[in-house]
């Protein structure tokens, strides 16, 4: 169930007599985007434990971010750089979340700063659905461009996921280099979702 509106699947699941899967509800979660973001991370690093994740683009309702740090927290020693606009900053309810839990973050302004610590970029599109007025859209859509020269000092081990679909926030230039993995993130997607399908629905 994909739906505008938070708190639509979990209403959905506690009335219906089937399974509901939820596939994003509005700018609040989307749990099987993580499930299939955690599966690209462990295939990348091996490990779910002790990584350095940047968090880049809309952060405020970029749902597929909210998922993945809340997941990523019960997990050992993850550390969250956010890089956004401050009109597009993470919420104040997850910075608190992460301080509950003892868990470090950072806050940036640029790409470029301390981005050859990351093991994991984790870009995000401007979505223009979010937004009542046009001119704020207009305002942030592209404050953000990862481009391939900007990856020249980063860790051998860093990939670069993106929840897709891309607008202008990943230069094309990029797609090339070894680091980028969101097509065969996108891949994984479709097997991590069989599964989940097929788990409900107790298929072997």
């Amino acid at each position: 169930m994909r739906h505008p509106l938070e708190g639509s699947a979990r209403y959905a699941a506690e009335v219906a007599d089937v399974p509901v899967i939820n596939a994003g509800d509005g700018a609040n979660q989307h749990p099987t985007q993580t499930l299939l973001d955690m599966y690209s991370i462990l295939k990348t690093q091996g490990t779910l434990d002790n990584i350095n994740i940047f968090m880049i683009g809309d952060l405020k309702y970029g749902r597929t971010v909210h998922s993945l740090l809340m997941a990523m927290t019960e997990f050992e020693n993850p550390i969250f750089n956010f890089i956004a606009p401050e009109e597009l900053a993470m919420p104040e309810e997850y910075k608190l979340f992460l301080k509950e839990k003892g868990i470090r973050y950072f806050e940036h302004t640029e790409i470029t700063d301390n981005i050859n610590h990351a093991d994991i970029i984790y870009m995000t599109r401007v979505q223009k659905e979010r937004f009542m007025d046009p001119i704020e859209y207009e305002k942030v859509k592209n404050v953000y461009i990862l481009r391939n020269q900007m990856l020249k000092n980063t860790k051998p081990n860093m990939r670069i996921l993106h929840p897709l679909p891309r607008i202008n926030e990943i230069h094309p230039d990029v797609d090339t280099n070894e680091k980028a993995y969101y097509f065969e993130q996108a891949r994984n997607a479709v097997y991590t979702r069989q599964a989940i399908i097929a788990h409900i629905l107790n298929l072997k």
